[in-house]
């Protein structure tokens, strides 16, 4: 079997490997404000790390849509027909009032920027394997497996990402490891990975919310539940000691780190209770984990409903240049 892509793009020395393009945002025409997801978020963060000066548009890298093609490597053919459907769509986005929309409409103005977030989610994992670190300022679709759609999340990101990096590179990457510290059950991409030995999976969750899939947990080779309201101190102790714990089991030659931010205090879906610094501090936790054992990292910003997310995840990249757990340039090597 052969399969080509347009997905894998080659950067030049100048450019980040910060993956982000105008196109990610989502436009109902304000039916998306219905949704306590902020869809402007992925827009919001570019535009705070744009006037830092950290990246611009000569910087940052634009990703290609995900045809069905480049879908069709983990979902189904039925899966995608049915995306054809209004109501199913709104089932996925959460957005009844979408179920008597056109679907030509919501392809447009919800699918294609999904679809756009995709692709960026593939490209950064070959980013990560020629930069050594990767960040997709969207992505994360950690509710979506290939035949079943949730939670928001129409397109397994996750899942596509792993599949193409073990079809291309299969030489660089046979094994991997999914940080998972987004509020909710990752449920999606642990049904698809149920049966692979090669991916390993810990995954630190709030047990009191969406979706509680039992099945799915099956899949989980480090499971650690967390309350409602868990706060910074106890949060960020499990989190360094469980993924300390988790490298030195499973030692993975790439780590995709979901860095969802609806653990933050007030986020009502996440119903956790970490502050700002500790969400920044968290991020720093893990690229330093992966940076001194030299294992390509690639970040997903997943999950976060309030208006304020957008900033704090500008805000934690901008800590790990700081910290120079990230560089600009091609002069970053392991």
């Amino acid at each position: 079997m052969s399969f080509r892509t347009n997905l894998y793009l080659n950067i030049n020395k100048e450019q980040w490997p910060i993956v982000y393009r105008k196109e990610y945002n989502v436009n109902f025409m304000g039916l998306e404000k219905l949704h306590p997801f902020d869809a402007r978020k992925w827009k919001n963060i570019y535009k705070i790390l744009k006037q830092s000066g950290l990246i611009d548009k000569k910087t940052v890298v634009v990703p290609n849509e995900a045809t069905e093609e480049d879908l069709l490597m983990v979902h189904t053919k039925k899966y995608l027909k049915r995306l054809k459907c209004s109501l199913h769509v709104a089932q996925i986005a959460e957005i009844l009032a979408l179920i008597p929309v056109p679907n030509y409409f919501i392809q447009r103005a919800y699918l294609k920027p999904m679809r756009y977030q995709t692709g960026g989610s593939i490209l950064s994992g070959k980013l990560a394997l020629d930069r050594g670190w990767a960040i997709n300022l969207g992505g994360g679709f950690h509710h979506c497996s290939a035949s079943r759609g949730g939670g928001f999340c129409a397109y397994a990101d996750i899942t596509l990402l792993i599949k193409f990096l073990f079809y291309h590179f299969p030489r660089k990457v046979q094994r991997v490891m999914i940080i998972d510290l987004d509020a909710h059950q990752g449920n999606g991409y642990e049904r698809d990975c149920r049966d692979n030995a090669n991916v390993y999976i810990m995954d630190v969750y709030n047990k009191w919310i969406y979706p509680k899939d039992k099945e799915a947990e099956k899949a989980i080779q480090r499971k650690v539940l967390l309350d409602f309201y868990t706060e910074d101190e106890d949060y960020l102790r499990i989190v360094k000691r469980q993924l300390k714990e988790a490298l030195s089991e499973f030692e993975p030659q790439l780590i995709i780190y979901n860095a969802g931010t609806d653990i933050l205090q007030g986020d009502r879906l996440g119903g956790l209770s970490i502050s700002e610094k500790g969400i920044i501090m968290r991020d720093e936790i893990v690229f330093r984990e992966a940076f001194s054992r030299k294992i390509p990292i690639v970040m997903l910003t997943s999950g976060g409903y309030l208006k304020k997310t957008a900033r704090i995840i500008a805000s934690s990249i901008m800590n790990l240049y700081r910290e120079g757990l990230i560089y600009g340039s091609q002069e970053y090597y392991f």
